[in-house]
């Protein structure tokens, strides 16, 4: 016999409300269904589930367990079934790190105007695709390599590079900073998510590499002085801190932004989405 959410359901109802009767109300069956229901429950399980006396109903040491565990799955179907009924009034964006960093707030603020009746979330997740292969987002904004396999994609956008360092650092008193200044220091990078790479340099002039998966400790490891990064203009807005300063590394190519999405499964939201991206990237409207 298969385990029914049912089941769970009951198991709950009865725990909650106290009395096989009460359960029976609140589940709307009757008295006797809800005692076959229990039945079958730790039939499936192989445990009695409850201690049953005239004045009370308490669960049993694998009731506890198993009650606990029924709250979460009932938790987790009801979610499910919430994100196939809303359907496409959501747009869930996901992002490994900044997001469309000083456009971000813009973004959201004239989606609320021109798509009312479409709810729009932002979602970081730290992998190459900000979520989507994971099925956490719609659509993903990314400055990496794209699997166009399995993607369809656009560039929305390009970003210049800046090098992050310390707040007193010696470079914090320039404007701007070079790649091959940046080759004599120790460069954090993350090799998963982050657009930062061994080959924006001579193989004989590369910096000292070491990485990190995640942009506070990035971030912490930079303010302590014990090294440098190089990151897309997004992070400037995005991740302002104490002890931290951005420059412009003058001399190397711009990072690409791309939206990507499934390519046999769209939101229809998709094309709203790369316009409104693609006008605020746009030059004409930087700020």
């Amino acid at each position: 016999m298969d385990l029914e959410l049912r089941q769970l359901r009951c198991l709950v109802a009865i725990v909650d409300t106290g009395t096989f009767t009460d359960a029976a109300i609140e589940l709307g069956v009757s008295q006797a269904a809800v005692s076959r229901t229990l039945s079958a429950l730790e039939h499936v399980l192989g445990a009695r589930l409850l201690h049953r006396t005239s004045r009370s109903i308490t669960p049993t040491t694998a009731g506890v367990q198993v009650l606990a565990r029924a709250r979460q799955l009932l938790a987790e179907a009801d979610n499910l079934v919430r994100e196939a009924t809303t359907g496409h009034t959501r747009l869930r964006i996901g992002h490994a790190w900044s997001a469309i960093g000083r456009h971000t707030a813009e973004f959201q603020r004239r989606w609320a105007v021109r798509h009312p009746g479409v709810e729009l979330l932002f979602v970081r997740t730290n992998t190459t695709t900000g979520g989507l292969a994971e099925g956490l987002c719609d659509l993903a904004v990314v400055r990496t390599p794209i699997d166009t396999q399995r993607y369809s994609h656009v560039q929305v956008g390009s970003e210049p590079r800046y090098c992050v360092m310390a707040a007193d650092d010696p470079w914090a008193k320039r404007r701007s900073i070079t790649l091959a200044e940046i080759a004599e220091r120790v460069l954090m990078i993350d090799r998963r998510t982050g657009t930062t790479t061994a080959d924006l340099w001579p193989p004989d002039k590369q910096p000292k590499l070491v990485p990190t998966n995640d942009v506070d400790d990035w971030l912490a490891a930079i303010a302590a002085g014990r090294c440098v990064g190089i990151t897309p203009q997004a992070t400037v807005t995005q991740y302002r801190r104490d002890g931290i300063v951005y420059r412009r590394v003058r001399d190397a190519p711009p990072v690409p932004v791309h939206l990507i999405w499934r390519r046999h499964d769209p939101h229809p939201a998709t094309h709203a989405a790369i316009a409104l991206l693609t006008e605020l990237y746009s030059p004409r409207t930087a700020h």
